[in-house]
């Protein structure tokens, strides 16, 4: 058993991640970023939890552009196919679970 204490994780990089575990081709990772992520379509489906911070979650639906504000506790599941971007308030800590090696 191990105890990550999101809130003291950062990453030399925007994006950088710690690799929680893998479970049965799932992916659990814990990115620091202080930078937006690009536009992307993941593979699968995407969970995607602030553990710090707040982020502008840019979503793409039907043409349309919306900007949903997630807060530290706020958690996402994305579809596969939903195109979206993140962009962090600052610094934040945030949990994504998504297949193996998706985008």
């Amino acid at each position: 058993m191990k105890v990550i204490e999101s809130e003291n994780f950062t990453a030399e990089r925007a994006w950088g991640a710690l690799d929680v575990c893998v479970m049965n081709g799932i992916s659990c990772r814990l990115h620091w970023t202080d930078k937006p992520y690009k536009w992307h379509v993941n593979d699968g489906e995407e969970v995607f939890a602030v553990m710090h911070g707040e982020v502008k979650m840019h979503v793409r639906r039907d043409g349309r552009e919306e900007t949903l504000m997630l807060k530290a506790g706020d958690i996402v599941h994305a579809q596969a196919g939903d195109e979206h971007y993140a962009e962090p308030v600052g610094e934040a800590r945030i949990l994504v679970i998504e297949q193996e090696g998706s985008v």
